[in-house]
């Protein structure tokens, strides 16, 4: 009786596994997003206190982007970005609507970049996931 016992479970859980991963393999990765790792830069005058800036980046694909492609420029795309964020000045990130506007000006920067290098935008936005001002 014991070993009839443990001989079903056996089958329950191995249905159960044989389920989920059918289940698991019907659901599509969700491949529209693309985080980049966190930036950490100065910015602002090259006199007086020295100012950081830490922002984390993420990518949204264009409807006929390819992951493949913008993950291949990553490299590129972060040091335009970096370069980007070193030349702002402090009234370029006071405010909610300065931040909207940085957003603007690194998405146009990073569709340039894929445009030159793959013929395409890529990616139709661009966030700020978080981003801290010292």
């Amino acid at each position: 009786m014991r070993v009839k016992t443990h001989f079903l479970f056996l089958i329950l859980c191995a249905l159960l596994l044989v389920k989920s991963a059918s289940v698991a393999a019907q659901e599509p990765d969700y491949l529209n997003y693309i985080e980049l790792k966190s930036f950490v830069t100065n910015f602002g005058p090259n006199t007086g206190p020295m100012r950081f800036m830490k922002a984390e980046v993420t990518l949204q694909l264009a409807e006929n982007g390819s992951h493949t492609d913008v993950s291949k420029h990553v490299p590129q795309i972060r040091n335009d970005l970096v370069f980007l964020f070193n030349e702002q000045q402090e009234s370029d990130l006071a405010t909610i609507e300065a931040q909207a506007i940085l957003a603007q000006k690194a998405l146009i920067v990073v569709q340039t970049l894929l445009i030159e290098e793959t013929g395409k935008p890529q990616v139709n936005d661009l966030f700020f996931t978080s981003l801290v001002i010292q």
